[in-house]
């Protein structure tokens, strides 16, 4: 979760949301201009897609914001979870406004085809473009880089991230600079076989590759609304500190969900000696509560139910 103790600190923690938005808000005008002044069909679909991106940062630093309360009676768990649902919207976003009208600007304009009188501009365009969507997305690179452990792939990293900002804005900076690449590949075959068509064409394309983006997206979005269970590993270690301790006889199983993006709640039924007391089980359960939270600091609560293994699994 994103520290908002001072805003200094607040925009050091949403670094990368901050350096998009910016990027961004940049680009969506430069787009704008360049469509104006050339006819382009492709760079207004440009245009769309980093306003709509601008949009999506905006919307995930509003939800880090009100994922951000703490907790109160009506939600003890605290509000982290209403990040997810901003990430939802953002990939609804995407889906409807960007890759929508992407491919309704790009069939318009196959069907009412107007010829780019001078590319200069729209290159100029998709140059500077290009230099500030790849700082951006260097940005995100660096950022989520640190989440992806030995062994993993990105694509592991980011199925198994529970903080969605990170991999959103590096899968929107990643569409970018393909819609980039598509943009000025459709301008220039569009001015050199004269076929303004083409352009119309590469509109349809990018928003078929933003298509694919928000629904992606809105499947990770999804997972983390319905609840994901914690990071295998963590989950092996906090079950190591239960099978390790020797008035337990079996660890019947050990769940978890997370809260929130650095919250996790842990469930746990073990089978105790039978011989121990009841005081002697709550100063255990005690015990056991204080070496499970040392493993991690995302672990915001813990329920450990003594419970014989027969009893667990029934039913």
């Amino acid at each position: 979760m994103a520290n908002t103790d001072s805003p200094l600190a607040h925009v050091r923690d949403n670094i990368v949301l901050y350096g998009a938005l910016a990027a961004n808000v940049g680009i969506a005008v430069a787009k704008f201009v360049a469509a104006a002044l050339t006819g382009s069909s492709s760079m207004a679909t440009e245009g769309v897609h980093s306003l709509v991106d601008s949009g999506n940062q905006v919307l995930l630093l509003y939800g880090q914001k009100r994922a951000n309360r703490p907790p109160d009676a009506s939600h003890p768990f605290g509000y982290a979870r209403e990040l997810y649902f901003w990430a939802f919207v953002v990939a609804i976003l995407i889906f409807a406004v960007g890759a929508g009208v992407s491919i309704y600007e790009g069939i318009v304009h196959i069907q009412d085809p107007h010829a780019i009188e001078d590319p200069t501009v729209n290159y100029i365009v998709l140059g500077i473009a290009v230099l500030l969507e790849g700082a951006s997305w260097t940005l995100a690179v660096r950022e989520f880089g640190g989440s992806v452990g030995k062994g993993q792939t990105w694509w592991q990293a980011i199925r198994r991230s529970k903080d969605p900002p990170n991999f959103m804005v590096l899968f929107e900076d990643s569409a970018a600079l393909i819609g980039l690449v598509i943009a000025a590949v459709g301008v220039w075959a569009s001015v050199h076989f004269a076929d303004p068509r083409i352009d119309g064409a590469a509109s349809v394309l990018i928003g078929l590759v933003l298509a694919v983006v928000a629904g992606v997206l809105a499947r990770e979005a999804k997972g983390l609304i319905i609840g994901e269970a914690a990071d295998p590993r963590l989950i092996e270690q906090l079950r190591a500190v239960l099978d390790g301790h020797p008035m337990i006889t079996s660890v019947n199983h050990v769940r978890t969900v997370h809260t929130g993006p650095d919250s996790v709640f842990v469930a746990v039924s073990a089978d105790f000696e039978d011989h121990i007391s009841m005081g002697e089980a709550e100063s255990l359960i005690e015990v056991l509560e204080d070496k499970m939270k040392a493993v991690s600091p995302k672990i915001s609560s813990i329920y450990i139910r003594p419970e014989k293994r027969e009893q667990a699994f029934v039913g």
